[in-house]
């Protein structure tokens, strides 16, 4: 295989792992890499933190100056991939360009789910995908600024977190009862949303928005409970949605991402999918899923290109993601939607690690909080299941390392 072509369209994470996977792992064909951002490949997690919060010296490119000319990786950038012939095996670019494949991958991310009412106001309304949007919001993040985030999920919390650090006043609106309500557990949040409140950000939770208008130069926004907010910006994160336009176009299969297999394989036996775009099996659940993670994409991407070279992929940990705010690293394994959860230690005095039971007392999630250290004993033993007592778990005294070689 070594005089074929690979071509990743996504020039996101996934696309620049995957990349460099193939040529970690010997492939010496071609391979182009397409992004449609005029950026090369950067990682997102710093965009709502350190390139907020330090712009003049944060770095978020996932590799070096220099690295995909040395690699003789083909950087197509600024440039977005919009038709896909798959019985040909050939990929056109906007540029009027066609490039013939061996194997392809879909790297293609995901895209920000709209809020018409909000996008209507125009000016001084954001959201947060790209770097590009990350510089957008530099300066609206600035002391005594009255910033409106909608949305309470990770990234708006992060972003609360920072703009708090910049000096900004902060109100967060959120629809659901309480705050990262799809990724965390009560436990959790509920505390969180304490030394969110104790910096001074005022929370709205189970609050609808009712209307979104102008009135002079203030953004006002109305909830279905009759409160009326104002404030000089507004940014918004609902979530995103996968970007499978070409996929769609193309007649592979889609089902809330392009559908792939464990070897992240699509409906065609040449196209494989990584990152934000795909759905792939979990049995755990009996469904397909899209997690839209660093690690998954990481770890998708690599499980892609070494299928493309006939390797297997290497074993599976319990998924795993992260987010900082409010001085918080705060570290996410396994099911956080586990019907039992218990503590060993505090958030009002972190460290502390929470541990998530399903119905039978095996351990399937676990949440470490300024205490990442154990986070890979925690993963090791989601992942055998562990039946712990569960006054062992909560003891501080119980070494967590020496806990997960028992169960080795």
């Amino acid at each position: 295989m070594n005089a074929s072509t690979i071509v990743i369209v996504g020039a996101g994470q996934a696309g620049a792992l995957a990349a460099a996977e193939l040529r970690q792992q010997g492939y010496a064909g071609r391979v182009v890499l397409i992004g449609e951002e005029t950026h090369a490949p950067y990682e997102r997690p710093p965009l709502s933190k350190d390139m907020l919060l330090q712009p003049q010296t944060a770095r978020c490119a996932i590799h070096g100056e220099g690295y995909y000319a040395e690699q003789n990786v083909e950087l197509k950038l600024g440039v977005a991939a919009t038709a896909l012939d798959t019985q040909a095996r050939i990929v056109t670019l906007a540029s009027g360009e066609s490039i013939a494949f061996d194997e392809l991958l879909l790297a293609t991310g995901a895209r920000v789910r709209r809020l018409p009412m909000l996008d209507a106001l125009g000016e001084n309304v954001h959201t947060l995908r790209t770097l590009q949007d990350a510089q957008r919001l530099i300066p609206v993040l600035q002391t005594g600024k009255r910033v409106l985030l909608v949305g309470a999920g990770v990234i708006g919390l992060e972003l609360a977190s920072s703009a708090i650090d910049l000096g900004a006043e902060v109100t967060v609106i959120e629809q659901a009862p309480r705050a990262m309500a799809r990724c965390a557990p009560p436990l959790l949040t509920e505390p969180l949303c304490d030394v969110h409140r104790a910096r001074g950000v005022t929370l709205h939770l189970g609050s609808p928005l009712a209307s979104a208008m102008r009135e002079a130069n203030e953004i006002v926004l109305t909830l279905e409970n009759g409160t009326r907010i104002t404030g000089d910006a507004v940014i918004y994160g609902i979530g995103v949605e996968p970007e499978t336009t070409l996929a769609r176009a193309a007649g592979l299969h889609v089902n809330n991402g392009i559908v792939i297999d464990a070897q992240c394989r699509t409906s065609h036996p040449h196209i494989y999918a990584a990152g934000d775009a795909a759905s792939q099996w979990d049995a755990a659940s009996g469904r397909h899923q899209r997690r839209e993670t660093w690690e998954n994409a990481n770890r998708q991407a690599q499980t892609a290109a070494r299928a493309m070279l006939g390797l297997a992929s290497e074993g599976l940990e319990a998924d795993w993601f992260w987010t900082d705010q409010c001085g918080l690293n705060i570290q996410f394994a396994g099911d956080m939607a586990a019907p039992e959860w218990l503590a060993r230690g505090t958030l009002a005095a972190p460290p502390c690690v929470l541990f998530g039971l399903d119905g039978e007392g095996a351990l399937v999630g676990a949440i470490t909080v300024n205490q990442g250290r154990d986070m890979r004993s925690a993963r090791a033993l989601i992942g055998k299941r562990a039946r712990i007592a569960r006054e062992m778990l909560a003891d501080p005294a119980q070494n967590l390392r020496n806990l997960a070689r028992e169960f080795a």
